[in-house]
């Protein structure tokens, strides 16, 4: 068996696990996009192979400062913090940065002492910025692809950069590998199989000749079983864990 290797074939494979080209599938083909599509939004929004953190840089512009916000790109499904925006001299690039103080007046002896002192300093400033500083905080609604950052915007200047950390979705089409995994294929499949049972219950007591009956309801029954088989796993094996908010 050929691992899927775009959608067309990933398509396919998932007719055949329903019985096709022995079996009749009552599905359109525009139904079997939208459960395929269904079934990538949920493998983006839960599994933890359907995303991946990244690192946004946006370049500040007139505009941007004007409507003090950002544009993210559609592909980007969540920001979770933007990088600590300072004066200048707390930036690493100035020679009064108390970073550089250190190096600049304590470089030749940090070989020959502990780094114990050095790092606690380090903690104490990171703490003191977090008590009187803060993270930057930031409005982002994934819908609009706009993340607002609640700061003075007169500390930033047209031409620097902002970096934010945030979550973007894997495009199969682009990496093609992703059409191969396990839970994806069985839940399309499972999808589809939903819509068939769904298309063939306004048949429900129609007899064919010879007597058979059409069973779309045994079909939708079974499929809607293995649709909620499939998501409490992704709940338990394919998702991060929830992290506890502690505050």
């Amino acid at each position: 068996m050929a691992v899927p290797a775009d959608r067309a074939s990933f398509k396919e494979y998932c007719l055949r696990k329903l019985g096709k080209p022995v079996i009749e599938i009552n599905v359109d083909d525009d139904q079997v996009e939208d459960r395929i599509d269904e079934s990538l939004k949920y493998y983006y929004d839960y599994h933890f192979d359907g995303s991946e953190r990244i690192f946004y840089q946006h370049q500040v512009t007139a505009n941007t400062k004007s409507d003090k916000y950002i544009t993210l790109p559609e592909n980007i499904i969540g920001a979770v913090r933007i990088f600590q925006i300072g004066d200048p001299s707390m930036r690493s690039s100035d020679m009064f940065n108390i970073r550089y103080q250190i190096a600049l007046n304590d470089l030749y002896q940090l070989t020959t002492v502990s780094l114990i002192p050095y790092y606690m300093a380090m903690q104490h400033l990171g703490t003191i910025t977090e008590l009187l500083v803060g993270q930057q905080p930031i409005r982002y609604n994934r819908h609009t692809n706009k993340c607002y950052i609640d700061m003075d915007w007169t500390k930033i200047n047209v031409g620097e950069y902002l970096l934010i950390e945030a979550y973007e979705v894997i495009n199969p089409d682009t990496y093609t590998d992703a059409w191969g995994d396990r839970w994806l294929q069985h839940y399309s499949t499972a999808k589809i199989k939903y819509q068939w049972g769904t298309n063939l219950t306004k048949f429900i007591g129609m007899q064919l000749p010879g007597g058979v009956q059409f069973n779309g309801e045994k079909i939708l029954d079974d499929a809607k079983v293995e649709i909620d088989k499939l998501e409490q796993e992704m709940i338990s094996s394919y998702s991060l864990p929830v992290m506890d908010m502690i505050g």
